[in-house]
């Protein structure tokens, strides 16, 4: 198993991870079954989104004796009333609930403590002042939480709680199927059985998401990564071609600052077809062949970061000269920070001999030779 730093929390997060929602769907045995099967491959971070009891209590017994070996995202104002999940922002539930958590986990802490599933840019504006977040605050200084993230599905939220000085990471929504798709604060949106015909592309809203986190510090996990399922048969994908677990994987964990897949398990080999990963081919890996042969929505014309235009004679990792110019981009001076990992390798954009073989291989169509003349110029 890899491990990824998880933005400025510095935590260092298995990149494949645990969902835990499909869990309330067994007894104490399997969930246990499930989560050492997890342990054993290496994963060391689970999401407790759930509010319901039982799957709380399993997860918690599953982690007796191992608690210290899981990085735990637990969720702020998922709350269980009258027998149903109930997301809300009453601070007397918000701390029922919380509460619960601990004890059931058999646990004093959380490792992120997530403000749960915030999806319009307004309650993000209306909870800043709240009593919710002072519980969020007062968690976090006694230690109680060691960090402070936030669960979203729109790109705008992200946007916001990225650029806050209170959010250290994100829980998000990344596939190829939702990045197409601009914000939006009605989920049903993501999960539409047709997206409109001129939808092509990683929409602006979503890749400038992932560079202002990548600058940001911001580490995101990811959520949804297979789009509920969708993307494994051509009949329900939006391009109407079949992803494997493997390809969604390395789509999401090719965006920048992505730590993490949480994917949902259902069974242990559900856990091995993800950690397959892990020991994948590069053409196991390769979403990018199949997008790009897919009769509707394809990304021409965008880095995907795949990384199909190496080699180069040169020795330019261009799909990282390629993210690290998106990142500089973004400021009306190159960020420090961007100059020094882009002067830090072994090759630059200068040394580019437009020999037109990595154009050639982009399944894309991107024109890689003028966006070296134009990463040369920027860092110059």
């Amino acid at each position: 198993m890899r491990y990824r730093t998880l933005g400025k929390t510095g935590l260092q997060v298995s990149e494949i991870g645990l969902g835990g929602e499909w869990l309330e769907r067994h007894n104490a045995a399997e969930v246990k079954e499930i989560i050492d099967r997890c342990a054993q491959a290496g994963i060391n971070i689970l999401d407790c989104w759930m509010s319901e009891p039982n799957v709380r209590s399993n997860i918690g017994a599953a982690l007796e004796g191992q608690r210290e070996r899981w990085i735990i995202q637990g969720h702020i104002g998922s709350t269980w009333q009258n027998g149903q999940y109930v997301r809300t922002r009453e601070i007397g539930k918000v701390r029922e609930a919380f509460e619960d958590l601990l004890k059931r986990m058999r646990t004093d802490y959380i490792d992120l403590g997530m403000i749960h599933f915030v999806d319009e840019a307004a309650e993000f504006s209306q909870i800043q002042d709240s009593d919710f977040i002072s519980y969020v605050k007062e968690l976090k200084q006694k230690g109680t939480i060691r960090h402070i993230g936030m669960s979203t599905h729109n790109p705008d939220v992200a946007r916001l709680a990225a650029q806050s000085d209170l959010v250290e990471m994100i829980l998000f929504s990344v596939n190829p199927a939702f990045d197409m798709l601009p914000a939006s604060e009605d989920l049903n949106e993501y999960f539409k059985d047709e997206y409109a015909e001129n939808v092509g592309g990683i929409t602006p809203e979503r890749a400038e998401l992932y560079r202002l986190c990548e600058q940001n510090g911001v580490g995101i996990t990811v959520m949804k990564g297979y789009a509920g399922g969708r993307l494994f048969s051509a009949e329900t994908s939006p391009f109407g071609v079949a992803l494997t677990p493997v390809q969604c994987l390395h789509y999401a964990l090719t965006r920048p600052a992505v730590a993490s897949v949480m994917v949902g398990y259902d069974s242990t080999e559900h856990v091995d077809a993800a950690v397959a990963y892990e020991t994948a081919s590069e053409e196991e890996k390769d979403y990018a062949s199949v997008l790009a042969g897919a009769p509707r929505h394809a990304y021409a014309g965008q880095c995907t970061y795949c990384g199909h235009c190496a080699p180069c004679p040169s020795g330019i990792d261009i799909a990282m000269v390629n993210k690290l110019y998106d990142l500089a981009n973004m400021q009306d001076t190159v960020p420090p920070t961007v100059r020094a990992h882009y002067e830090g390798l072994s090759a630059h954009a200068a040394d580019c001999i437009k020999c037109r073989g990595c154009e050639s291989r982009c399944p894309f169509g991107v024109h890689v030779t003028e966006r070296m003349d134009a990463v040369a110029k920027l860092f110059r």
